[in-house]
């Protein structure tokens, strides 16, 4: 997983050419740790084919806000700078497959 320094680190990992996926999380989310193994899984079984992002939104908050995160877990899917795929809550790994897929834009 990639880490990020600033917007402009950002920008430029969701500008590069490949889906990217996002989990913006806090250390202190129940939900989000949750979450945090099924990212894991679609981060591996999409190597490759997309790069997968954490954004801990207490560390990244211009992060957060630049893209209203108001509740975490957020799962986003960024291609070529657009925001594709946006989901709130702990879903399970059925429900963001499902969605990363219904979504993929390649």
């Amino acid at each position: 997983m990639t880490d990020l320094n600033s917007i402009k680190s950002f920008h430029e990992l969701i500008n590069n050419g490949k889906p990217v996926l996002v989990d913006f999380y806090a250390d202190w989310c129940g939900p989000c740790k949750m979450v945090s193994p099924v990212i894991k899984q679609i981060a591996r079984e999409y190597r490759g084919k997309m790069i997968t992002v954490k954004v801990d939104t207490d560390k990244k908050q211009a992060i957060a806000v630049k893209y209203n995160i108001s509740s975490i877990p957020t799962i986003m899917m960024f291609y070529k700078g657009k925001s594709i795929m946006r989901l709130q809550g702990a879903h399970p790994y059925e429900s963001i497959k499902q969605s990363i897929e219904t979504n993929w834009p390649l």
